[in-house]
């Protein structure tokens, strides 16, 4: 598998430098597995000061990013890169699950448009998206920080970036299931002992008894995946 490439468009650059600069993301960079640019919008912006954003027709409080400077961004890095999806970051997009990430993990290229203020303009959502995503029924200041969940998400099922590549396919929701409970040494912790079928060696016990504990939790925890 050819090196991913994966292009965001922020209003706010600087919070992305930290959280793809350490950790499985800084490995999977490092590995040549990933390339992440990070594309500052204000860079497209209009006039001397660089304006990206006006206020809503039909009146209402909050700002709106303005068609050009989105459109000469996105323009410009299709020129240089033919895009898998393009992903606008949006409270009102489908919401974001683990079966999307492993779908997205497959793809050579993405973009991904962080939503700020009230939103872009709808037009720009009609020209060029071809799909939008939410993390989450809320919403944040800007769609940076859904893009550094997104990416992570992603980069972590990309063949070589795990020292374990089977961990990524036991982790919760990856069978619409919630993983069973782990533990580790030392076997007994204040009177609160590992089970004992862990400590046994037998994989096959351990695999059922593992499946048993994660249909249990998923119905406790998470009945709604069952339906």
């Amino acid at each position: 598998m050819k090196k991913m490439q994966i292009d965001i468009i922020a209003v706010v650059p600087e919070l992305l430098d930290s959280p793809f600069g350490h950790s499985i993301v800084k490995r999977a960079k490092e590995k040549g597995k990933v390339d992440i640019n990070i594309v500052s919008l204000r860079e497209y912006g209009i006039g001397a000061y660089k304006k990206i954003d006006d206020e809503s027709y039909g009146g209402g409080a909050g700002m709106v990013l303005m068609c050009e400077p989105l459109a000469k961004c996105i323009e410009d890095l299709k020129s240089k890169t033919c895009y898998d999806e393009i992903i606008y970051l949006s409270p009102d997009g489908n919401k974001y699950e683990q079966k999307e990430a492993n779908r997205l993990s497959m793809a050579s290229a993405l973009l991904l448009i962080c939503g700020h203020y009230k939103g872009i303009d709808e037009r720009i959502r009609e020209k060029y998206i071809s799909c939008e995503i939410s993390i989450g029924d809320y919403v944040l200041t800007g769609g940076e920080l859904a893009s550094i969940v997104m990416v992570d998400s992603i980069v972590r099922l990309l063949p070589g970036v795990l020292n374990d590549e089977t961990s990524a396919l036991t982790d919760t929701f990856q069978d619409g299931l919630v993983a069973p409970p782990v533990y580790t040494r030392p076997a007994s912790f204040e009177g609160m002992e590992v089970p004992e079928v862990l400590r046994s060696g037998n994989v096959k016990k351990i695999n059922e008894w593992q499946e048993e504990m994660s249909l249990k939790r998923t119905k406790e925890k998470r009945p709604d995946l069952l339906k």
